[in-house]
């Protein structure tokens, strides 16, 4: 038997939990009824009427005016609380009303703005932020690199940021790969290498401002760093060469330079040191020459005054000078123009006297007195009228005359 067929000595197996009685059909309840039935009960919980008609029927199915209040009730409540948001420390609200940009930026904390109304759009605010970008590229010298950068920017005008540039960040992305491409394309691949990356680095960060400043993303580029400058695989270990000759030529010169750091000092002292010997020695001349100025200056005017004493008195101080600095002696004889010499330093050299190689102005008295006894035998007497000297008994100790 089927489940919806009635029988089973009169009960029914309806699964709508309807039984036959008297003999009568019932079928699945109304769609309609139900509704009369939520809205009954809605229109209890909110106060309103039962909707019931006089006979005990719902009539016209309207709906009661508490259910349409909480309805509203619910759909603001949930209005309003979509309406709440918070603004973090680092970050500006820029605001858009029926499209229409607000002059007022959204300060930190927490606010709240009619949504569907009003449009908000969160912008981190001079947050430094950090792209990174990596690729293949050439060189002046059509050589390939592959050049690694980052670039680091912060946000200085939220509304630019919001309203100029449909995509500020996809924007930034492709004038970095410009500039980058730009200024690899600039330059050698050894500058690059080596000592370029900072002249190229700053040049990539001013050409990328520029175009930023060009598009109004309200972005300032802060630092563009070069992180990586490799050659292709193919000729790594050549450039690797390269660098190190650089580098040992770095070091010759750091050598050169710290040998140049300890010589020129020096030099520089021992040209100083001779440039005051220099002016010593001037300055001792000039004083001489005026010293022999000014004693000159006086004998003239002793001169003028006694010509013949100051002559005689010059005449005895020269020779005075000229005897006192001699080891030879002059002996005059008498009765004769005929002048005994006598190598006073041969004699007392083969006398084997200790003053040998003095100068004979200081030997002492007891030497002279030694050698005038010496001597003696070998001049003519007082009083005698020869004027020769018998030189046969003199030492040949290199006499003359």
């Amino acid at each position: 038997m089927a489940w919806n067929e009635p029988g089973d000595n009169g009960k029914d197996n309806d699964p709508w939990g309807g039984g036959r009685k008297g003999g009568g059909d019932q079928g699945p309840p109304d769609i309609d009824e139900v509704i009369r039935n939520l809205s009954k009960k809605f229109g209890g919980w909110f106060g309103g009427s039962s909707g019931r008609s006089s006979g005990g029927s719902s009539g016209g199915g309207r709906v009661s005016l508490g259910l349409i209040a909480g309805v509203l009730a619910a759909v603001v409540a949930v209005w309003a609380v979509m309406g709440i948001y918070t603004v973090d420390e680092s970050e500006r609200g820029v605001v858009l009303r029926f499209g229409r940009v607000l002059d007022t930026i959204v300060e930190p904390g927490l606010h709240w703005n009619p949504p569907l109304i009003d449009e908000v759009n969160i912008v981190s605010f001079n947050r430094v932020s950090t792209k990174s970008y990596r690729n293949d590229m050439l060189t002046t010298d059509e050589n390939i690199l592959n050049i690694a950068m980052t670039v680091q920017y912060v946000i200085t005008d939220p509304v630019d940021y919001v309203i100029a540039v449909t995509d500020p960040e996809g924007s930034l992305d492709h004038a970095a790969e410009s500039a980058i491409r730009h200024a690899v394309g600039s330059n050698y691949m050894d500058q690059i290498l080596t000592t370029g990356r900072g002249a190229m680095a700053d040049d990539v960060q001013g050409r990328l401002q520029s175009y930023m400043d060009a598009y109004n993303t309200g972005i300032r580029v802060q630092t563009v760093n070069v992180t990586d400058a490799q050659p292709p695989e193919a000729v790594r270990p050549a450039f690797d060469d390269v660098i190190r000759a650089r580098e040992d030529e770095q070091r010759a010169q750091n050598r050169a330079q710290q040998y140049a750091n300890q010589v020129i000092p020096e030099a520089r002292g021992e040209a100083q040191r001779t440039i005051e010997q220099a002016n010593a020695y001037r300055q001792e001349v000039i004083a001489m020459a005026q010293g022999d100025a000014s004693r000159f200056n006086q004998l003239l005017t002793e001169y003028s005054l006694a010509p013949e004493v100051t002559r005689e008195r010059l005449y005895i101080d020269a020779m005075q000078d000229v005897m006192t600095r001699s080891s030879k002696i002059m002996v005059d004889v008498e009765g004769g123009n005929n002048m005994l010499y006598v190598p006073l330093d041969k004699i007392l050299e083969q006398s084997g006297n200790t003053a040998v190689g003095r100068n004979a102005a200081n030997a002492s008295v007891q030497e002279l007195e030694d050698l005038a006894d010496r001597l003696s035998p070998y001049l003519a007497a007082p009083g005698s009228t020869s004027n020769t000297v018998d030189r046969t008994r003199l030492p040949d100790t290199g006499r003359g005359r």
